[in-house]
């Protein structure tokens, strides 16, 4: 376990200290350290039980439990292929195993770099659009695993808005 560097330690504090310590809000103060670092480090469940006296085992299964969580670093750009069930019957499986092909991680990994991290979940709400995907904060729908890598090339503006797009623009 490595510890937080001064600087990480100061905002995972910050997070805490919004929550006003309370072990209450253990998984809210979980899903503010995710969104700033894109996973749980060890050493900020290690300081979130000692500064909240929440348990590490119950900090353990929150960050296992739900999917939201990870205590693997993710991608900054995160890709979620929707594998319900009108995006199966549309072939979102060879979408993605495209994906995976094009970025060499299989569902569940990021990138060497930390660029994308890639998962399959099982509904995006946009059935109507099938196959869905989502690009960071973008949605595409009618994706193919023929536009897989075009879709990857495509430049993504940070904070960008969620916008709903049809695969033959991108």
């Amino acid at each position: 376990m490595s510890p937080l560097a001064d600087h990480d330690r100061t905002q995972v504090d910050d997070i805490i200290d919004r929550w006003g310590g309370d072990a209450e809000f253990a998984v809210e103060i979980l899903q503010e350290i995710q969104a700033r670092f894109r996973h749980l480090p060890q050493a900020a469940l290690e300081r979130v039980s000692e500064r909240t006296r929440a348990d590490m085992g119950r900090l353990y299964h929150i960050a296992t439990f739900f999917k939201a969580f990870s205590l693997k670093p993710r991608g900054r750009v995160p890709i979620q292929v929707c594998t319900g069930t009108a995006c199966h019957v549309q072939g979102s499986a060879r979408v993605l195993d495209a994906f995976s092909r094009e970025l060499r991680v299989r569902p569940g990994e990021s990138t060497a770099d930390l660029e994308f991290s890639l998962d399959g979940v099982r509904c995006l709400g946009c059935c109507g659009l099938a196959p869905v995907v989502t690009i960071g904060d973008e949605l595409v729908g009618g994706v193919d695993s023929s536009k897989v890598a075009r879709l990857l090339r495509k430049p993504r503006k940070p904070g960008a808005q969620p916008r709903a797009k049809e695969s033959r623009d991108a």
